[in-house]
């Protein structure tokens, strides 16, 4: 089973925690840079030197953001000094996702799903100054309704300068929508994308038992597929050397 591969962009609101939420006809996120890119902000220098602004630079930052963004999703200042603004995210997930499903067990508990999220699916969050990457990555998993420990994923950054491509994971506590304000509205400066955490050691426990067992169906699959070409090479092995066995044992 896999999501529907047509959902190329969603949106969905933090502020108004919004059940609703629609989707596009858009099917591309990190477009390619036409010529040469221009000398942008880099976000890591600016986090070191300022990770505050006053009311007024907020305001500056936020007029200024808001005329150069070719689309309508626009930053707004609200009187509380809190800024509210969209976020686009790229879900790029390797692993099968647990999904709610309808049906309910003997218990009563509602019984999962395990999918396969298309790489590149984009969702579009409106939320506030005050959203944190932990929240952020709640909000992504409610509203595809992925039962999964949110802990199991992780926010990251990406980055292109000097026509190089750089990826960084954010810390759970940092502002998604302040990185974005910082570094304006160019996706090719700064984008964000979903994955798994990259821990270098699988943390079983994390997943559920539809998730175990579908990994046990790709191993086993996988295995057969080795076995497999292991006995079609020794096959062709044994072939040729009774092919020499013969030609060596014929009369000349």
């Amino acid at each position: 089973m896999t999501w529907n591969s047509t959902m190329s962009s969603g949106y969905s609101s933090l502020e108004e925690d919004s059940e609703e939420y629609f989707f596009t006809a858009r099917t591309s996120f990190f477009k390619k840079p036409t010529g040469k890119v221009t000398d942008s902000k880099d976000v890591e220098k600016e986090r070191e030197v300022r990770t505050e602004f006053s009311r007024e630079e907020i305001q500056q930052k936020i007029d200024q953001y808001n005329s150069l963004t070719r689309d309508y999703l626009k930053m707004t200042l609200n009187p509380t000094g809190v800024y509210t603004g969209f976020v686009k995210v790229m879900m790029d997930l390797r692993r099968p996702v647990t999904v709610r499903g309808g049906q309910r067990a003997a218990g009563g508990a509602t019984m999962g799903e395990a999918f396969y999220l298309p790489r590149g699916v984009i969702n579009t969050l409106h939320i506030s100054s005050e959203n944190t990457v932990k929240q952020v990555i709640m909000a992504l998993l409610k509203k595809f309704t992925v039962a999964d420990n949110p802990a199991k994923y992780a926010l990251y950054k990406r980055c292109r300068r000097d026509e190089q491509v750089y990826v960084c994971k954010l810390a759970d506590v940092e502002k998604p929508l302040f990185l974005r304000l910082v570094a304006g509205p160019d996706l090719d400066t700064l984008s964000f994308v979903l994955r798994e955490q990259q821990t270098g050691e699988v943390m079983w426990d994390a997943f559920s038992i539809p998730e175990l067992r579908n990994f046990l169906r790709i191993l086993d699959k996988e295995e057969q597929e080795q076995k497999e070409a292991i006995i079609r090479r020794y096959e062709v092995c044994r072939q040729r050397l009774q092919e020499a066995m013969m030609a060596v044992g014929s009369p000349s």
